[in-house]
């Protein structure tokens, strides 16, 4: 397991349309905080973000959790403070002897990119859409202006994505198989981000901090230490 390169993959959750208007925020919050560390970052997808860098792994992997936020959307008309959540997913990048996998597990499909690149990008069949039979897994990459390195980058997403439900079937099998600070699963409720009262909070450690607007900016160094 590489402890300097992650992948972080935020999806709305409850909340509706604001939900993922709020996953976006916290996917930027992560790119803004990797770019002040000096960290390399590749956008795999509108949702899923790959980090290499001295400790990125080790550093973010406790953000894995639910994010709920309380502010009041740009739509709201009447003013009204509105609860919703994204989930956060911090996965390790793992080499094929860690996870491996079977070929004739995976159906592979291509298509023509509707993302930004040029010509060649839309033209040519490079996106990638991989099908995981035995889980149902489905990972898709189409921001590599050529098809063999968007399957790579499928391969390794579906690896981590594995690694994570191999994890999650430990936590439901064995007793006690919680650290300290939880194993932040996907389903674990970590922090709370207050716009009202510029307070985030974070519920392992029951500890706030009262700058909001630079913490979701990106200043997250004191957020991630615990």
């Amino acid at each position: 397991m590489n402890q300097n390169k992650a992948i972080i993959e935020v999806r709305g959750a409850a909340g509706g349309n604001e939900a993922n208007i709020w996953a976006a925020d916290l996917l930027r919050m992560y790119l803004r905080y990797a770019q002040t560390k000096g960290w390399k970052t590749s956008l795999i997808d509108s949702n899923i973000l790959f980090v290499n860098g001295e400790g990125a792994y080790s550093q973010l992997k406790n953000e894995t959790g639910v994010h709920r936020v309380q502010r009041i959307p740009e739509t709201e008309k009447r003013g009204r403070i509105h609860t919703s959540t994204a989930t956060v997913a911090v996965l390790p990048e793992l080499d094929e002897q860690e996870v491996r996998i079977n070929p004739q597990d995976l159906d592979w499909q291509f298509y023509r990119s509707g993302g930004h690149g040029g010509q060649n990008v839309n033209k040519v069949s490079t996106a990638v859409r991989l099908l995981h039979k035995p889980t149902g897994i489905v990972v898709t990459c189409q921001t590599e202006r050529e098809q063999q390195k968007n399957r790579q980058q499928a391969l390794s997403l579906l690896r981590a994505q594995l690694w994570e439900h191999e994890e999650e079937r430990k936590e439901r099998e064995v007793a006690g198989y919680r650290s300290a600070i939880g194993r932040g699963m996907r389903a674990e409720k970590i922090r709370t981000y207050n716009f009202a009262q510029n307070r985030v909070t974070d519920h392992r450690k029951n500890k706030s901090w009262h700058n909001l607007d630079r913490i979701v900016d990106g200043d997250l160094g004191k957020v991630v230490s615990l």
